[in-house]
């Protein structure tokens, strides 16, 4: 049996990466976006909240899955980074409306700080699909 070999993938319509990663990669049919940060596709930060950075998170989430040939409702795993866990429930009410009634397994952690101190949330996703890009 050929196992299957590890695709990076860079979806056009998807924010640039600001560090040497790939957006995603794909493994059979798995697809896994690396961390999002509140860019939008030009490069610019949001501003306001974590609302509101949750939202571009998603945003560009939406976009990178898509170009992959897959989509939110294909995640099946979500790691969420908050710079301060009191911001949960703001994020969490904009990543349920977001993702409606799917649900995927999620874990969510504090940390210190991400790669700019604008950046209050990252999250990573992986997904399922068996098309291709």
């Amino acid at each position: 049996m050929t196992m299957p070999q590890v695709e990076t993938l860079f979806p056009p319509a998807a924010p640039a990466p600001i560090a040497p990663l790939s957006p995603a990669v794909r493994w059979g049919e798995m697809i896994f976006v690396s961390g999002q940060v509140p860019r939008d596709v030009n490069g610019v930060i949001t501003k306001g909240g974590v609302a509101e950075q949750t939202r571009t998170v998603l945003e560009n989430i939406r976009l990178i899955l898509e170009g992959c040939g897959s989509s939110l409702h294909e995640v099946v795993k979500t790691t969420v980074f908050l710079t301060r866990i009191s911001d949960m429930a703001e994020m969490n009410a904009v990543y349920a409306e977001v993702f409606g009634e799917h649900r995927p397994a999620r874990s969510t952690v504090e940390v210190s700080a991400l790669g700019k101190p604008e950046f209050l949330v990252e999250i990573e996703v992986i997904a399922v699909s068996s098309a291709s890009p």
